[in-house]
C-alpha cells in the first residue's frame, strides 16, 4: 500500500515554471486534435474549488451543488479555508469535485446491511470520510495507510467528521494473505503517475515520466491482486487512479476480469461530462478536465463471484465499560486500551476487529475517547469531536469568530472562576476541551492540529456569519 518515493525538486516554484511534460503531451491518446489542444489548455486554467459536507454536523450554506454528489458544493473562489472554524470542527472537507463519483460508485455496488469495508490506501482521507458518510448503519470501515506522516492526517480528518466506526491500520498489501475473502467492500484508490493532478499540483508535473507510470502500473497491479483475494464472494471493489494512462487504469482492470470481476455500471447523466470507457472490455469511467468541472479522474467498480454472505452481529459478553461521563449510551461502544489511551469500537464488531488484527497492524483500535491522567481519565480531543460524545454531561462554552481562531491557535481564555472540563464550540458545532485553571480555560486542542498562520488575512468562507 506504500506509495511510490520521489523527492521533491527544488525547482519549479509555480505552475508556469512546471510545464506540463513533453513526453506526455506526446503520448497523449485523445485521438481529436482539437480535443487534445482542450485538454492542454484546461490543465493550465484555474482549478474549480468544491468542497464536500459532513451530513452529521450540518450548517448553512447556499452554494451550488456538484451533481454527481448530493454533499457536495461548488464556490465561486477558493477562501482561506484555514481560518475557518468549521473546517476544523469537521463540518466539511475540501475535496477535488472529480473524486467525489465515489458517491455513484458505492451506489452502483447496490451493497447494503452491516458492511466491512477497506480502504486500502486512505490517506489523506477524502475518499474515506466521503465512504464513512455513506456506509450503511452498524458497517465498519478499515481505513490503512503505511506512511507514519500521511497517516496522522488520515487519524485527524477522520476523528473530525466524528464517525464513531472507524479503525486506523498501517499494513502492507502482502499482510492480506491470511485475510482471504473477509471484506465486503474494497476501495482502492492507487497511488499513480498524477496526469489528473496537473492543473493543480507542480510536484506532480515535475516528477512524472514514463518509468513512473510503468513503476505504478507493476504497483497497482499488485495491490488489486491482494486485494481481490481479500474480498467475500458478491462483494465489489471500487477502483480509482488520477491519472489517464491505460496502463494504469483499464489494463489493471482487466486483469480482475479474467479472475471474473464483473464490471459494473454507474448511472451517470450525459450532461455532467463524465466519459464512459470500453477500452479493452472494461467498463469504467474518466474524468477530463476539459469536459468536466472538476480534475483528472479513473474510476471501475468491479464485482466478485458469488453470494455476499449476511453478517450477524453480537456484542461479546466481556465487552470493556468505563464510567466516561462524556460517552453517549446509545451506541454500545467496547473500550480497548491502547498506548494509554482507551479507544471506543462499536462493540458489535470487538471480535471480528481482534482477529482482523492478527494480520494486519492497527494503530487506532477505534476513535480515542479518554486520555490516562493520574489513576483515571481526561477526555481525549477526538471524543470532543465525535459524534458518540455525550454534550450534556459538560458545561458548554460558545466561542465567536475571534475566540473560536485563538482557541484553534492554542490561546487560553480568560475567566473568573474555571474548573474541571468544558467543551469549546463555534455556531453549535463541537471543536475542542478546555481545561479550568481558575482565572482562565486552559486550551487542549491538540498542539499538531494548532494554525500556524498568523494574522487574520484571506477571503473569508462565503458562510461566514462575522
Amino acid at each position: 500500500m506504500a506509495r511510490p518515493k520521489h523527492r521533491r525538486p527544488a525547482l519549479h516554484r509555480t505552475l508556469s515554471e512546471a510545464p506540463i511534460p513533453l513526453e506526455f503531451q506526446q503520448l497523449l491518446f485523445i485521438d481529436a486534435t482539437d480535443e487534445r489542444h482542450r485538454l492542454l489548455e484546461a490543465l493550465s486554467d484555474q482549478p474549480p474549488v468544491s468542497i464536500r459536507l459532513n451530513p452529521a454536523k450540518p450548517f448553512d450554506l447556499d452554494e451550488e451543488p456538484v451533481p454527481w454528489c448530493g454533499t457536495g458544493r461548488y464556490l465561486k473562489q477558493r477562501p482561506s479555508f484555514t481560518l475557518d472554524p468549521l473546517l476544523h470542527a469537521g463540518a466539511y472537507y475540501v475535496q477535488e469535485a472529480s473524486s467525489m463519483l465515489l458517491e455513484q460508485a458505492f451506489l452502483a455496488t447496490g451493497l447494503n446491511g452491516p458492511l466491512l469495508a477497506l480502504d486500502l490506501c486512505a490517506a489523506p482521507g477524502g475518499k474515506t470520510t466521503h465512504l464513512l458518510s455513506m456506509l450503511p448503519p452498524e458497517s465498519l470501515l478499515i481505513a490503512n495507510e503505511t506512511h507514519p506522516e500521511r497517516r496522522r492526517v488520515l487519524m485527524e480528518n477522520c476523528w473530525k467528521q466524528g464517525a464513531p466506526n472507524v479503525i486506523i491500520s498501517s499494513s502492507n498489501a502482502y499482510d492480506l494473505a491470511s485475510l482471504t475473502e473477509t471484506f465486503d467492500l474494497i476501495l482502492v484508490d492507487a497511488p499513480c503517475s498524477g496526469e489528473g493532478m496537473f492543473r493543480k499540483d507542480m510536484h506532480a508535473r515535475a516528477q512524472w515520466s514514463p518509468a513512473l507510470v510503468q513503476q505504478c502500473s507493476r504497483i497497482q497491479s499488485d495491490l488489486l491482486r491482494r486485494a481481490w483475494d481479500a474480498l467475500s464472494p458478491g462483494g465489489a471493489l471500487v477502483y480509482s487512479t488520477c491519472t489517464w494512462e491505460a496502463v494504469e487504469n483499464e489494463e489493471r482492470v482487466a486483469e480482475l476480469v479474467r479472475l471474473g470481476a464483473e464490471c459494473l455500471p454507474m448511472q451517470l447523466s450525459e450532461a455532467w461530462g463524465v466519459e464512459r470507457s470500453t477500452k479493452l472490455g472494461v467498463e469504467a469511467y474518466r474524468c477530463y478536465p476539459h469536459r468536466v468541472r472538476g480534475e483528472g479522474f479513473f474510476i471501475a467498480v468491479l464485482r466478485k463471484p458469488g453470494r455476499l454472505r449476511a453478517r450477524s452481529l453480537a456484542a461479546p459478553h466481556d465487552a470493556r465499560r468505563e464510567n466516561l461521563s462524556w460517552l453517549s449510551g446509545d451506541v454500545l461502544m467496547d473500550l480497548v486500551e491502547f498506548e494509554s489511551t482507551l479507544h471506543a469500537r462499536p462493540a458489535a464488531w470487538a471480535t471480528l476487529i481482534d482477529s482482523i488484527g492478527r494480520s494486519i497492524r492497527i494503530t487506532a483500535p477505534g476513535v480515542p475517547v479518554a486520555e490516562r491522567k493520574g489513576d483515571g481519565w481526561q477526555p481525549h480531543p477526538a471524543a470532543a469531536l465525535s459524534l458518540a460524545l455525550r454534550r450534556s454531561a459538560l458545561p458548554v462554552i460558545e466561542l465567536d469568530m475571534t475566540e473560536a481562531i485563538g482557541y484553534l491557535r492554542g490561546e487560553t481564555l480568560i475567566s473568573e472562576r474555571a474548573s474541571g472540563h468544558a467543551l469549546a464550540t463555534y455556531q453549535g458545532l463541537a471543536l475542542g476541551w478546555l481545561r479550568g485553571a481558575g482565572a482562565r480555560w486552559n486550551n487542549r486542542w491538540p498542539a499538531a492540529w494548532r494554525i500556524r498562520q498568523r494574522g487574520n488575512d484571506g477571503r473569508p468562507v462565503p458562510w461566514s456569519k462575522e
